[in-house]
């Protein structure tokens, strides 16, 4: 007998409310901090009525201090707890990242196993939502660059619940990266009740023979565009969710490069010492003579994230992954 489970028709901020409430009620060890998150719900609302329901102890406002408040789950982490906190912007990130990178991420191995930091970081990132500066970056190689703590980032509502809840019955701390653009733009049917998607599994959206194009978070759909738009013209893509910048899923990426030989990469981030080049580095290494092109990245530039009057200059479009496509088909 088939078992039929029930599903809701969420967004991704939604679906995330979602997976938060789902842990929370199963998981006495499970909190979460930050700014803004109890009364107001977060700056995006993915906390909404979740202190109602769990009450203070479980959904605490924090000081307006990133450092501090991720130092403090970090030993609530330690001595368990399985906290998550909420970064209102990626951007805000960075007077935590000592915490993060000289304890969150070291702790395992600073206590030969002994101890370790099962916690998830939230942070909203990317631009295209016209914020303010410091509101957009996409500096997620920042993190990938550290052994000890897992990068995801999803780009719909289903992936963004069954990788939250992986994140949070991770044993050691996850960066959960979370594309604004993303937040209301779709809506999916996502299951009720508790469910998972593996961290470090990419996932195939189109099968296509002629080219490999990899994107995450609000850059997939700019790649199914692309990809989209390249089939009325007879070339057929395999587009690839990556979901997991660390740990990338190589076998997925290196089975698609060695079956089309040509490749484009699509990320909103800087281009230069980026999680495009840990992809190539993996395309190289697992298929260099299947290559019938070089491979093509798409990227953001060089620059800090403009303000938004700037900002449809500054991101990959369907065009610029368009003509990508066109160059490596044409080599």
């Amino acid at each position: 007998m088939q078992t039929v489970t029930k599903t809701k028709t969420l967004t991704m901020v939604q679906a995330i409310t979602d997976g938060l409430d789902v842990m929370l009620t199963e998981n006495e060890s499970v909190l979460l901090m930050g700014e803004d998150i109890g009364v107001n719900g977060g700056v995006f609302r993915a906390t909404d009525g979740l202190q109602a329901k769990h009450g203070e102890e479980k959904v605490m406002d924090t000081p307006l201090s990133e450092a501090g408040f991720l130092g403090a789950a970090i030993g609530m982490a330690a001595n368990g707890f399985r906290p998550v906190v909420e970064i209102q912007f990626l951007g805000f990130i960075y007077p935590a990242y000592e915490q993060i990178m000289t304890h969150a991420s070291r702790l395992r191995a600073r206590t030969m196993g002994h101890y370790s930091s099962p916690m998830v970081i939230r942070a909203p990132y990317g631009a295209g939502v016209r914020a303010p500066e410091i509101h957009s970056d996409s500096t997620e190689a920042l993190f990938t660059h550290m052994p000890g703590i897992k990068v995801v980032c999803p780009s719909n509502p289903y992936d963004a619940k069954g990788l939250l809840i992986a994140a949070i019955e991770d044993p050691d701390p996850v960066l959960f990266l979370e594309p604004m653009r993303c937040y209301r733009s779709v809506r999916e049917e996502v299951p009720e009740g508790k469910y998972v998607v593996e961290i470090g599994k990419g996932k195939k959206l189109v099968e296509g023979d002629d080219v490999t194009v990899i994107a995450w978070g609000a850059m997939v759909s700019v790649a199914m565009q692309a990809a989209k738009e390249m089939k009325k013209h007879g070339v057929s893509c395999d587009v690839i969710d990556l979901r997991s910048l660390y740990p990338i899923d190589s076998e997925i990426i290196a089975e698609s490069v060695q079956k089309t030989g040509r490749t484009v990469i699509v990320q909103e981030a800087h281009p230069t010492t980026s999680v495009a080049n840990d992809i190539l580095s993996t395309i190289n290494e697992t298929s260099f003579l299947y290559q019938k092109a070089p491979a093509e990245l798409v990227a953001g530039f060089d620059i800090p994230v403009p303000y938004f009057g700037f900002e449809d200059y500054y991101l990959p479009t369907k065009e610029r992954v368009i003509k990508a496509i066109e160059k490596v088909i044409n080599f």
